[in-house]
């Protein structure tokens, strides 16, 4: 224990937990794009939640009731990051993704880190230096050229559809939940701290999910959908949040929200693997750029 912090494994870099995260993350994405008429949104934040619940509570039970105190006096802001990482995120992704394009979604989500230095500097007094801003446009630039397949030009072709704006709202939400992981308790267990917020989100998923299946919205019972779920729950719910507040904890917001950028990355990498998509030039550019401009915002800044 360090400070009352659990130790990340030696030799684990916070930089690869949050690449790690965002390759995750990658994941969902995908996967909820192409289930969207199998699972509705709501039911899908829910369930994925709820799994995610199941395999986390035996672990971290133990650890919340001893730290039970500690949970108590800070309620207020576990339960607004509960509201904010668990219930909020996630829902309002999903709920997006059934309207917009995966290409909106992406350039949409890839504000996140603009969002996230915004944030920083009204809330925490943090100030963006000429180093991180070149970084941010760089690794955004390759983004853009990634997502508009090396034709900016295609932007101007892009139209805003209701999905957007739910996008845009998970964006503010994700960054809000970033910026707020500097004001939980000091010392709480990270398992504890699981334990604690997804219960609480799904709380709150809760009267939304049955207002759905009150609308007559159901979710398609078959194989597939138990994998995805399966997927939803270990991966970007437990670990990736588990490896993001661990990073945010040790480099803090703003340079743990460039790595979103590495999202479109590995979507990239993921087609090319898993779909026998074809690489292709203006990819190796777009992924160049942004590690160009997450080299240059990390250089020399520890750990």
């Amino acid at each position: 224990m360090d400070n009352g912090n659990p130790r990340r494994p030696k030799g684990v870099s916070p930089y690869l937990l949050l690449a790690a995260a965002a390759l995750f993350w990658s994941g969902n994405f995908v996967l909820a794009r192409a289930m969207r008429e199998a699972i509705p949104p709501l039911a899908m934040a829910f369930w994925r939640w709820c799994a995610a619940a199941f395999l986390l509570l035996p672990f971290a039970v133990p650890r919340v009731w001893a730290q039970r105190r500690l949970v108590l006096d800070h309620l207020p802001v576990l339960f607004a990051l509960g509201t904010l990482g668990v219930a909020g995120f996630n829902t309002l992704v999903y709920t997006g993704l059934q309207t917009t394009t995966a290409t909106n979604g992406v350039l949409l989500n890839s504000s996140i880190p603009v969002a996230i230095m915004a944030l920083s500097w009204a809330f925490l007094g943090e100030r963006l230096t000429l180093r991180q801003g070149l970084g941010v446009a760089a690794s955004l630039a390759g983004v853009l050229v990634i997502v508009t397949r090396g034709e900016p030009g295609t932007l101007w072709d892009l139209r805003l559809a209701q999905g957007d704006l739910w996008i845009l709202a998970a964006v503010v939400a994700w960054a809000l939940y970033t910026v707020l992981l500097r004001a939980r308790p000091p010392g709480l267990d990270p398992l504890a701290f699981l334990g604690v917020i997804v219960p609480m989100g799904v709380a709150v998923l809760l009267p939304l999910y049955l207002w759905e299946l009150a609308d007559g919205a159901r979710m398609r019972l078959d194989a597939a959908t138990a994998a995805s779920l399966a997927y939803f729950a270990v991966f970007p719910s437990i670990l990736s949040y588990l490896f993001w507040n661990r990073a945010v904890a040790e480099v803090g917001p703003s340079r743990a929200g460039l790595f979103v950028h590495l999202m479109p990355v590995f979507g990239t990498l993921l087609s090319v693997v898993f779909l026998g998509e074809q690489p292709r030039l203006y990819q190796g550019a777009g992924i160049l750029l942004i590690f160009a401009g997450i080299s240059l915002t990390l250089r020399g800044s520890g750990p």
